[in-house]
């Protein structure tokens, strides 16, 4: 579990997670069915561990009582015992009968949420995730906040191909289907934030895939619905842009120095020609269509990326965010891409909130 101070100051990796608090094999229990799914997980594991050093020390036991000690030795005929078959079939049906329903019960309770559990919805996508509370508000990647104490029922599907999400601390694991809706709940008794991981191999960009569940208090979780994440408030197009940039993993395909990636990168290529497109060249025009269509124009030699469409998940300020980042990227950035729009009309430096 991270703090929300830990949270703020890392960026988003998988290797940062379930640090504290976890025992030899699990992460803490983080959420109220964890106990459910540990207690079977253990059971296995120990029923297992026993039944191994059984059958071992059988083993050592009949090899050496029953070796060759000379060469007069004969084999001798064995007669079959019926208890001992009789328990060899018993004893594991009734192991397997336990296990069979002790899982469907810790499955049924992890699978049904409570009635009066709050519904976010999740999109997966390569190679990001979006949640939209259903207040109508616009989907925030790969970041969500839920209040403490409350069970969250979570509605998910994906926009490309099979996802997985999994949080280990909570111990939900359920896969994320395309045009299919899929299900799982959680309730956290404690506020933290804690990593979301994708576990179902996607696509070259899979190990970034990941996001957070911030608990906040109930208070705060209100806050947030009416006035939007931290950090909402108006930001200069280039900072919004960089913001879009690092919140969608925009970086897993489209580096910003030059280097080859899965896209092409975004260093310089403001003013850019691209024959063949509708625009002609790299303009507004031209990244609206990029996020809004990209499979209106692929850039030659980049026909395998595939990226996904962004239409509903962006909106217009932020793709003009994005095209204002690139101009920054291309050193054509305007006074306008730098300045923080006031909300009056007026506007003031960046520089100068800062």
């Amino acid at each position: 579990m991270q703090t929300a101070a830990d949270s703020a100051a890392s960026p988003l990796t998988r290797q940062s997670f379930w640090t504290e608090g976890g025992s030899l094999w699990l992460p803490p229990q983080e959420s109220t069915t964890a106990h459910e799914i540990d207690a079977i997980f253990y059971f296995i594991l120990y029923a297992s561990i026993i039944l191994t050093l059984l059958v071992t020390a059988a083993m050592v036991y009949f090899v050496w009582k029953y070796r060759r000690k000379s060469h007069a030795d004969r084999p001798v005929d064995v007669h079959e015992s019926k208890w001992l078959e009789l328990s060899w079939i018993v004893v594991p049906t009734l192991l397997v009968l336990v296990v069979f329903f002790w899982g469907f019960r810790a499955y049924v309770s992890t699978s049904i949420p409570p009635t009066d559990a709050i519904t976010i919805n999740v999109k997966a996508q390569k190679w990001a995730w979006s949640f939209a509370y259903q207040n109508g508000a616009a989907p925030i990647p790969n970041e969500i906040w839920v209040p403490v104490g409350t069970p969250v029922r979570l509605e998910m599907t994906s926009q490309d191909v099979l996802h997985s999400f999994f949080v280990p601390e909570f111990r939900i694991k359920h896969d994320v289907i395309p045009n299919r809706y899929s299900y799982v709940w959680f309730e956290a008794p404690r506020e933290g934030t804690y990593q979301v991981l994708c576990t179902e191999y996607c696509g070259t960009a899979h190990s970034a895939m990941g996001a957070r569940i911030h608990v906040v208090s109930r208070g705060a979780y209100y806050d947030i619905l009416r006035t939007g994440p931290p950090g909402a408030g108006p930001m200069a197009p280039v900072d919004l842009g960089e913001k879009v940039y690092t919140q969608y993993n925009c970086q897993t395909c489209h580096s910003i120095d030059g280097s080859a990636g899965v896209g092409p990168s975004w260093q310089g290529i403001w003013g850019q020609p691209r024959p063949g497109s509708e625009q002609g060249v790299v303009d507004d025009a031209y990244i609206t269509q990029a996020i809004y269509a990209p499979q209106a124009y692929i850039v030659p030699g980049y026909e395998n990326g595939n990226m996904p469409a962004y239409d509903g998940q962006l909106d217009e300020t932020q793709v003009a965010g994005v095209a204002a980042y690139i101009r920054e990227l291309s050193g054509a950035a305007t006074e306008a891409d730098t300045t923080v729009p006031s909300g009056d009309g007026a506007a003031s430096d960046s520089t100068a909130t800062q």
